[in-house]
């Protein structure tokens, strides 16, 4: 048992060895830290200038829409030059927008219509970073490490997550929200910096070409002179690439519909399960979100140290079927602690099989066109969160019995139409 903990641990532990993937580690914990506070220095910022929440509305939006839009963009780009180059380059306009706002803020000359474009133009920018951050690991890290170097990544995610708007909101708290605009330029600067200093796993095309491989990428010595394809035709053969393998589909499929089944449920459905059905407050919806987050990230970490490569297809139907119990058992729950153990078991589940399945894609997924696929996930995650919010926002007015109830069944149907396929099955 000793010795089957030190090598869990060993291999948790391995890609921190690698003074690239440490600074990618760091590089993209500063990226996200800085999101949570670009949304706390956005929303406090808009409320003090307007009063208005309708105007705070319109500026998330104006981030929103333009990041949805381009990350097609990002995706076929960071397959034509770098993944480096592209997080490198984001990291720093991003920081130089923040400081633009927060100069001008500390100036009292911030106007809404500065925020909107302020707000557009982070929105469209981080679009290339985010592709480009999914993407550039197989580069850093070799095959057999992708589990538990994204165990570590996905850790430092949700660390980021929690404390980007939590410290965000003690500096604006201390002091005022353009202090935090200017704390939040800080920490895209040192992420471009983080990100400047990774350098991939020579690929074996690069012996020939040396350090201009290196920057542009697999994708540059796969394309034969002359012959380069335009943006367009990039996005379209990311899609063909994307849809034609059954596979991949699954995997498309699979994220969509736990999309679905988490952005309602987890946001307007632990809200209304924590006021009506268990008859708490803040603090219960708290709890919920906490034990979500508690779960995930130790589904992550036990992910990460397992070994082997298991058949993604079956824990993927495993992971549906998994949620499917889970979140039916939310919709008759009748106390806290119950729903709590129901929503941390979920989490683990959800933490454990993303480790693998973002590996499987890493792995597999040929270079060129790796982060096309990845921006084309993260797209149809953009439009089905929405449709989910409005769905399970009018089911929630009846209770969140049927709510959860139509959730469960849309992960029970994709359980076993993964379960139908046996390409799908046999996937490792």
């Amino acid at each position: 048992m000793a010795s089957t903990l030190v090598d869990a641990r060993d291999r948790l532990s391995a890609p921190a060895r690698l003074p690239s993937f440490r600074l990618l580690w760091l590089g993209q914990s500063l990226s996200l830290l800085g999101d949570g506070f670009s949304y706390i220095a956005f929303s406090w910022i808009t409320l003090g200038l307007t009063q208005s929440t309708l105007a705070l509305g319109y500026v998330l939006a104006f981030q929103a829409v333009p990041r949805a839009l381009l990350t097609l963009v990002g995706g076929s780009l960071s397959d034509k030059w770098s993944s480096r180059t592209l997080m490198k380059l984001s990291s720093w306009a991003r920081a130089a927008l923040m400081a633009g706002v927060g100069l001008a803020g500390l100036a009292g000359s911030l106007t809404l219509w500065m925020l909107c474009c302020a707000a557009a133009a982070f929105g469209a920018v981080d679009a290339f970073f985010q592709p480009a951050r999914a993407s550039i690991l197989p580069s850093v890290v070799d095959k057999e490490q992708l589990a538990p170097a994204n165990a570590l990544l996905a850790v430092g995610t949700k660390v980021a997550a929690v404390l980007g708007p939590a410290v965000g909101g003690m500096v604006v708290a201390f002091s005022n929200a353009p202090v935090a605009f200017l704390v939040d330029a800080v920490c895209f600067a040192l992420c471009g910096v983080c990100v400047a200093g990774i350098r991939p796993r020579p690929h074996p095309a690069d012996a020939a070409t040396g350090a201009d491989a290196e920057e542009k990428g697999p994708a540059a010595s796969a394309a034969p002179a002359g012959a380069e394809p335009s943006l367009g035709a990039r996005i379209r053969a990311g899609l063909r690439y994307a849809f034609e393998d059954p596979r991949i589909r699954t995997i498309l499929a699979v994220d969509a519909a736990v999309t679905f089944c988490q952005a309602g449920p987890f946001t307007v459905g632990f809200a209304t399960l924590a006021k009506v059905d268990l008859h708490g407050g803040s603090a219960t919806l708290g709890l919920l979100n906490g034990a979500l987050a508690g779960g995930a990230m130790l589904g992550t970490l036990v992910g990460g140290a397992v070994g082997g490569r298991p058949r993604i297809g079956l824990l993927i139907a495993a992971l549906a079927g998994w949620l499917a119990i889970g979140t039916g058992l939310l919709g008759f729950v009748g106390n806290t602690a119950g729903a709590l153990a129901t929503v941390l078991a979920m989490g683990f589940g959800m933490g454990f099989q993303g480790v693998f399945g973002l590996s499987w894609i890493q792995r597999t997924i040929d270079g060129p066109v790796l982060s096309r696929v990845i921006s084309v996930d993260m797209v149809i995650g953009y439009a089905v969160a929405p449709l989910s919010l409005i769905v399970c926002g009018a089911l929630a007015q009846s209770g969140t019995a049927a709510m959860f109830a139509v959730s469960a069944s849309v992960l029970a149907v994709t359980a076993v139409g993964i379960l139908a396929s046996r390409t799908v099955r046999e996937m490792r």
